[in-house]
């Protein structure tokens, strides 16, 4: 045997191994997003029905962006989530979905079928998505009353998530 190549090989490899191990405890989705305590990207969109929405007009009170997809599970998921944060708290936040790389009729279908938690904003070129850094569906921001968003959650919410959030920022 050749005791040479078994070291270099070793020597190779080990700090390797110890560098992919360490690399574990990271998720790479879970990067905090330069805009947490920044003003929130203003939007103008429209709705399912045609109506002009924009985040301008809520200036004053508390804000839940949501970015999400039909064909995302974890957004099916978190769907009565909001819906029930958004009864909960109804005279003092506003929730808006914003549906990005999702087909028109099968958005229509979907709110039909499970309810809206507020309106359901078509971002048909991701645009809003990009200007909010979204990385994939879900992912939820919280804006306060001045328009400044306070926390970001990637995922689907669940609901201690979500009064402690609102919480915080009411």
């Amino acid at each position: 045997m050749n005791w040479r190549v078994l070291l270099i090989g070793s020597l190779l490899t080990v700090p390797l191994l110890a560098f992919l191990a360490v690399s574990f405890r990271f998720d790479p989705r879970q990067i905090d997003s330069p805009l947490i305590n920044q003003p929130a990207p203003e939007f103008t969109l429209v709705d399912l029905d045609g109506n002009v929405f924009s985040t301008a007009e809520l200036r004053g009170k508390p804000v839940v962006i949501n970015f999400w997809a039909t064909w995302c599970q974890p957004c099916i998921y978190e769907h009565p989530i909001l819906i029930d944060g958004a009864r909960r708290y109804r005279d003092r936040v506003q929730f808006v979905g914003v549906v990005y790389q999702d087909d028109e009729e099968k958005i229509r279908r979907f709110v039909a079928r499970e309810g809206a938690f507020g309106p359901s904003l078509l971002d048909q070129e991701a645009r809003v998505a990009i200007a909010y850094g979204v990385y994939g569906a879900p992912e939820t921001f919280f804006v306060d009353a001045e328009g400044v968003i306070r926390e970001k959650v990637t995922g689907a919410l669940s609901p201690r998530s979500l009064d402690r959030i609102l919480g915080a920022i009411l």
